[in-house]
């Protein structure tokens, strides 16, 4: 019978017209991963229908390229990358540049205690090249996700995280754009109330090429009506 989990980590960066940056930090990554113990996967989840030659920079740099499904929203990246993945533990991260693989083994070195560990922002030590404005607006979602769903956490939506597989695996997701993040760690603290996450201090760096993905009105009020949804729900 073959192993559930044939290989110990999974890589996943969703993308969307990010050929740039996946040129910048694959090679980082395959650096990044090489003297580390363990066997490793990079999986580029792209769009439905290729928008650049993100492909070709995958088979470049040894990534596996594979595409969203049904839809090209963030959610679905998600969905795609966790269906896909092997890995005993999947870590998800930015395809923009703003998370830096160099951080990969410092995640990876807390999961000998850990479920979750999480690459935060917003504990002593940790910081964001983001404006200010920005910044306020992200610390007051965090902490009214962290209050109003009772997640013991300063950084909810950061999304550069490492969970243990089995754990993501279980779970049905709903949410479409950004707040798949927060639904993540809701689900899973709800679900497993014994589970163990952790977070240590990070640097957040601005993209390298590019603009955001981010709508910000749509990201205003998808997270709203998220809060409310998840806190009703039985």
């Amino acid at each position: 019978m073959p192993d559930i989990f044939p290989i110990d980590y999974s890589l996943i960066l969703p993308a969307y017209r990010e050929e740039e940056n996946l040129r910048i930090i694959l090679p980082r990554l395959q650096e990044t991963i090489r003297p580390l113990s363990g066997t490793f996967e990079i999986i580029v989840v792209d769009t439905v229908e290729p928008l650049d030659f993100t492909a070709v920079v995958c088979e470049n740099y040894g990534a596996r390229y594979v595409r969203r499904r049904p839809s090209n929203n963030i959610g679905d990246a998600v969905r795609t990358g966790i269906q896909e993945a092997r890995g005993q533990w999947i870590m998800f991260m930015d395809a923009d540049g703003s998370h830096a693989p160099e951080f990969i083994p410092c995640l990876i070195r807390e999961t000998e205690h850990n479920d979750v560990v999480i690459a935060s922002r917003y504990i002593e030590g940790g910081d964001t090249e983001n404006n200010p404005i920005l910044i306020w607006m992200s610390r007051l979602l965090n902490f009214s996700y962290a209050a109003i769903l009772n997640l013991k956490c300063k950084d909810v939506s950061n999304s550069f995280k490492i969970y243990r597989a089995s754990l993501l695996k279980s779970l049905v997701l709903d949410c479409q754009n950004f707040d798949i993040i927060e639904e993540i760690l809701y689900w899973i603290k709800r679900r497993n109330p014994g589970v163990k996450i952790k977070e240590i201090p990070f640097g957040f760096k601005k993209r390298i090429f590019g603009k955001t993905k981010r709508n910000l009105f749509l990201f205003i009020v998808t997270y709203l009506i998220t809060i409310v949804k998840l806190r009703l729900k039985k």
